[in-house]
């Protein structure tokens, strides 16, 4: 009688096989949704970083404007800054290697969410810099404006004008949206509120060289 040898093959059933799929399914959406979840984080991130560095930029270029603000000595019976409504409009003095200063009058609004800032030609000439300033204040300026932030829902303004801080209700003289201040203020404070946040971003300029 010969032996036999019993051979034993190893394998998946069918349910084992099924059993794994279902697994291996489970752990891909598993894996889906927390790369997702990393995909929007960084996506939100960034934006937020974005508009941070654009409030930033915007700031850093008002804080010149703000530093270089015209003396009261080279504007004769005029007045170097106005706010309003998401308006500021204030003249600035420029500064060139070679050249005697100039006047230049600059323009922040606030239109459809977008923060921009309009600059005239530099002059020495006040009937000019008059001319340059109407434009200015009644939003007519022919030259293009440039984008500093996007998403802007409101800029609120306020100023320091002997010892306290000036809204538009505290202004003496309102022409129009456009305040008129009959006291030389040394501080600007500027609130930049973006849409979809709480809170905005505040800051405080001083004007003129200190």
């Amino acid at each position: 009688m010969r032996n036999r040898r019993i051979t034993t093959q190893w394998g998946l059933t069918l349910v084992e096989l099924l059993v794994a799929i279902s697994v291996l399914g489970f752990v891909a959406v598993l894996g889906w949704r927390g790369l997702d979840s990393i995909v929007r984080a960084r996506i939100a991130l960034t934006s937020d970083l974005e508009q941070t560095r654009g409030m930033q930029l915007a700031f850093a270029q008002l804080q010149s404007d703000c530093a270089h603000l015209a003396s009261p000595s080279v504007l004769p019976d005029r007045i170097p800054l106005t706010l309003g409504q998401g308006q500021l409009t204030l003249v600035r003095t420029v500064y060139a290697d070679n050249q005697p200063s100039r006047l230049q009058v600059i323009s922040y609004r606030v239109n459809d969410g977008l923060l921009t800032r309009r600059e005239s030609p530099a002059t020495r000439d006040l009937r000019k810099l008059d001319f340059y300033w109407q434009n200015a204040v009644n939003d007519t300026f022919t030259s293009q404006p440039v984008v500093l932030q996007s998403d802007v829902a409101d800029m609120t303004m306020r100023l320091w004008i002997n010892g306290s801080w000036r809204t538009k209700s505290d202004a003496v003289i309102t022409i129009g949206t456009s305040i008129l201040i009959p006291s030389i203020p040394t501080g600007l404070e500027v609130t930049l509120q973006l849409r979809g946040r709480d809170g905005g971003m505040l800051k405080i300029f001083l004007l003129g060289a200190v």
